[in-house]
């Protein structure tokens, strides 16, 4: 529960205790004004202090069984029935009972009673108070019968108007609270969802890079090594027939080609299996360090500009980020033939993107729709298992835009 709820529950609790203890503390008020106050005898006061001490008896054992009283609806009325006569009798004794003590009378009526036995409740104890104030009955006369049954309807106009405020008022408070508390347990469902997207992510991200270098081994490092068999062994057949030294050495010199580009492929693809950049850099400079070190390797410009605040993300995001330009840019060397490259990172209030532009030669992006070529299969799986977007834009000699977005996920701070 949030600080705020728990704080609105302790004012609750307390005001609980407080309506509680008001039938109690009104009937001191009007016992200890009515003692000191009136001029009567001894005996009179004792009687007074016993039907005072009677009241509160009565109050604390019918209200410690108030829970039991929605299977028996005739307790409440039994309960306010006791209530309303030991107000009339009290009244009798001292007018300060009808101004304090049978406030009790409103409370409880509407509390305990319910539909018309709540108004019946409230008249009654109106009638005992202005019957009291005005020192009796009113004179058999209409004017003061009407007025009389004026004040009395206006005081439980009044009462009822202010507790069914005071209802409403309660229910839509609990209301409320029921709100927040499934607020907060769908947060927490929704926290743990997350947390378990984001394991499931790990472990198809691991599944996905293991099929991604089984693809790449067979693709480049297999075919390398199986052109530099067939170089060699056509060099020793040159040799063992002695043809001329050029063609041996020929075919000697295009399998240490072969063997150079395998070891290339070996690297890189060996390289892409941890990012090493994000363990001692942020995203934006590791993937300026990549975009740099891939310029170097195929002599293309590669230009790499951020914008937003950066911030840490999610370690699941930045390697998926990642892993998406390392795998545009080695699409741009196998297959572009471009002359330069753009690398944009971008940073937004809900979402990450990623673009690669480069002027190459392009592709019909149909042709791969379905999951061949270019290695963009890889990484639509690799963005869309973090809820995220890759979009491909590209057309023969138009050169080819790759756009990845993912959720803009800040990294947790650790635990101290």
């Amino acid at each position: 529960m949030s600080v705020a709820g728990e704080r609105l529950d302790r004012w609750e609790r307390r005001l609980d205790g407080f309506m509680s203890a008001t039938p109690y503390l009104l009937l001191v008020i009007s016992t200890t004004l009515a003692w000191l106050t009136g001029d009567s005898a001894w005996d009179h006061r004792l009687v007074t202090l016993g039907l005072a001490a009677l009241a509160a008896s009565w109050i604390w054992v019918m209200t410690a069984r108030r829970h039991s009283w929605r299977s028996n609806g005739t307790a409440g009325a039994v309960y306010l029935t006791g209530l309303v006569v030991l107000i009339a009798v009290l009244s009798t004794r001292g007018v300060w009972f009808a101004g304090f003590f049978a406030f009790t009378g409103y409370l409880h009526s509407w509390h305990y009673l319910q539909g018309k036995w709540r108004f019946a409740g409230v008249t009654a104890t109106a009638a005992i108070c202005i019957t009291a104030y005005t020192g009796g009955l009113p004179a058999p006369t209409p004017s003061a019968v009407l007025t009389h049954l004026f004040f009395i309807a206006a005081i439980v106009a009044v009462v009822s108007l202010f507790s069914f405020v005071g209802e409403v008022t309660a229910e839509r408070s609990a209301e409320r609270k029921r709100m927040v508390a499934q607020l907060e347990e769908t947060m927490r469902e929704n926290a743990g969802l997350h947390t378990q997207l984001l394991i499931q992510a790990r472990e198809a991200g691991v599944l996905d890079e293991r099929q991604r270098m089984a693809g790449e081994i067979h693709d480049t490092i297999a075919q390398g090594l199986t052109g530099i068999i067939t170089q060699l062994q056509a060099a020793a057949h040159a040799k063992e027939s002695g043809e001329d030294h050029a063609e041996w050495r020929r075919h000697v010199d295009n399998a240490t080609r072969l063997a150079r580009e395998s070891l290339a492929e070996a690297r890189r693809s060996v390289h892409a299996v941890g990012p090493g950049q994000l363990e001692s850099a942020p995203l934006p400079d590791a993937l300026a360090e990549v975009a740099g070190a891939w310029s170097e390797f195929n002599g293309v410009r590669a230009d790499v500009t951020t914008t937003g605040t950066a911030r840490p993300l999610h370690p699941e995001l930045e390697t998926t980020l990642l892993r998406t330009a390392q795998e545009a840019l080695a699409n741009v060397a196998k297959h572009a033939r471009a002359t330069r490259v753009g690398i944009t990172l971008s940073y937004m209030e809900d979402l990450v993107t990623l673009d690669v532009r480069d002027d190459g030669a392009g592709f019909d992006p149909e042709r791969v729709a379905d999951g061949g070529g270019f290695g963009l299969t890889s990484m639509r799986r690799r963005v869309s298992r973090l809820a995220g977007t890759l979009e491909i834009e590209s057309e023969p000699g138009g050169g080819t835009a790759i756009s990845a977005s993912v959720p803009a996920v800040t990294r947790e701070a650790p635990h101290v």
